[in-house]
């Protein structure tokens, strides 16, 4: 009976083609394609580098990928799984079930990530590469399994998996100083210590192996008694709208739709936890070095030297709002639209539902850059704040609405892979200004580029002198905003099938009850 429930689950996993892609394309983008910055970026904030990061982000595209995976094979399937226990499965048969494919995709995506770090540097270590990675994706499997039976709102467990794996990575013993006694609770410090063979010396008796396999098999068993407990859950309940004249629904739809949001407690908390830790703990591991920029100042180009504190300080904060827009307008209407379908087909126009929605979501994304900007003044003054605040705000509201695009295209397992991927490839690698002290190419063709040159602007200089870049920005926005409009029209018109069981039932109604 396990056996037939792990392949049902695989299969479900399986069906989905965009979350077959992403075995593909994670490893690629973490292992490939910026492992030789990321490396560069421990160097510069005193970790390894070198081959060792390389190494080591095979092990981080294993976990992002089983962690991610595997919160949505436990929070989705929360009444699922609770029906199939009450109709008689017992619940220790389904647990096993959920976490032997958990291992599966562990598995899967330590697989690809291996074959990712041999097409491109090679595998100096096989035994430890191999172990090391498949370690990593399991201990993340535990965490998502976990999180996924105590966070059934997709916006917050996705930030806290999200949250718990940017703070491992880059305060990890690879990116940082491996003899940092702050870090040696992260999930996994002694793992990463024994697949890039840098002993650790603090290890005691049982060794970093050691340690490293005491918290796999930890965490799977946390994930166990978890994942039978979240059987017990009761799913909530819903409500419905009423329709009426167009003020009249857009007051009650923005009232719906901020209430929907007010009543996710956890979510404010992440809103203030994630910059406050991710922008502090960045600023206390930057080291005290100069590095140099190029920046235009009265018209005129001018290469400066830096403080590194000021440089990384002024950019952890659009990096962190951006992240979280992107997931918040992911989830705002993707998880909104069987219920505004209703709603339109009783009588409330797509717009003002859809105004009503971005109305929250702009709100929410200025919760985020409040927040955020709240963090960065207790450990960086730019030289014009407005401008500095704008440009931030102007990241938040584009990559709110890539996030709001991202959903109906590729669902929510890919749509949170991709929501992630691209601010951090944009922001934290691309427009970087540590690791490209002018802006490339490539950079230029990315949503962020607009909004992250207006923000240094701000941050370093005293005049303005970005107005390309900031038509380039507002140009993105407009963009983003209509394609959103568009796709979120389409995905709440009604079905044929809805209209047709809708028109059965007014006719059956009484004529008393029917609308005049």
């Amino acid at each position: 009976m396990t056996t037939v429930f792990v392949r049902r689950f695989m299969a479900d996993y399986a069906r989905n083609p965009i979350n077959l892609i992403l075995l593909v394309v994670v490893p690629t983008v973490f292992v490939v394609v910026v492992a030789g910055s990321m490396a560069d970026a421990a160097k510069l904030v005193g970790g390894v580098g070198g081959p060792a990061v390389e190494t080591a982000t095979a092990g981080w595209a294993a976990a992002f990928l089983a962690g991610i995976a595997m919160y949505f094979q436990t929070a989705a399937t929360r009444d699922t799984d609770r029906r199939v226990v009450i109709a008689g499965l017992p619940a220790n048969r389904l647990v096993a079930a959920r976490l032997i494919t958990g291992t599966l995709l562990a598995a899967l995506a330590s697989a690809a990530a291996v074959v990712a770090l041999a097409v491109r540097t090679g595998v100096d270590h096989p035994g430890r590469a191999i172990v090391g990675t498949f370690m990593f994706a399991l201990i993340y499997v535990a965490i998502g399994a976990v999180v996924g039976s105590i966070a059934g709102n997709p916006v917050n467990g996705t930030v806290i998996v999200m949250f718990v794996w940017i703070i491992d990575v880059f305060f990890g013993p690879a990116m940082g100083a491996a003899d940092r006694v702050a870090t040696r609770g992260l999930p996994t410090h002694f793992v990463t210590l024994w697949m890039v063979d840098l002993p650790s010396r603090h290890g005691g008796r049982l060794g970093d192996l050691g340690w490293a396999l005491a918290w796999t098999v930890t965490a799977v068993a946390a994930a166990w008694v978890l994942a039978g407990a979240r059987t017990r859950v009761k799913s909530p309940r819903s409500r419905l709208a009423d329709p009426a004249g167009l003020r009249a629904q857009l007051a009650a739809a923005g009232r719906a739709a901020w209430r929907d949001a007010r009543r996710n407690r956890v979510q404010w908390v992440l809103f203030v936890v994630v910059p406050v830790v991710f922008i502090l703990a960045a600023d206390a591991v930057t080291p005290n070095k100069p590095i140099t920029l190029t920046l235009q100042e009265h018209g005129h180009s001018l290469t400066r030297a830096f403080a590194m504190p000021a440089v990384h300080g002024a950019t952890m904060a659009p990096i962190a709002i951006a992240s979280l827009a992107a997931l918040v307008g992911l989830f705002v209407l993707l998880d909104s639209r069987d219920g505004d379908r209703r709603s339109v087909l009783a009588g409330l126009r797509p717009g003002t539902l859809f105004g009503a929605r971005l109305g929250v979501l702009a709100l929410m994304a200025l919760a985020a850059t409040v927040v955020s900007l709240a963090t960065t003044a207790l450990v960086f003054q730019p030289t014009r704040w407005f401008t500095y605040a704008a440009a931030n705000l102007l990241l938040a509201f584009t990559y709110a609405l890539v996030g709001a695009l991202l959903g109906p295209l590729f669902g929510r397992v890919g749509g949170v892979f991709i929501a992630f991927l691209l601010p951090f490839l944009d922001l934290g690698i691309t427009q970087s200004p540590m690791l490209h002290a002018e802006p490339t190419t490539f950079s230029r063709l990315l949503p962020g580029y607009g909004g992250s040159r207006v923000l240094l602007d701000g941050a370093l200089t005293s005049t303005f002198d970005q107005a390309q870049p900031l038509l380039i920005g507002v140009a993105w926005l407009v963009t983003l905003g209509i394609a959103v409009a568009l796709i979120y029209r389409h995905a709440t018109m009604p079905s044929p099938t809805m209209v047709r069981a809708a028109s059965a039932d007014l006719t059956m109604s009484p004529p008393s009850q029917r609308p005049t």
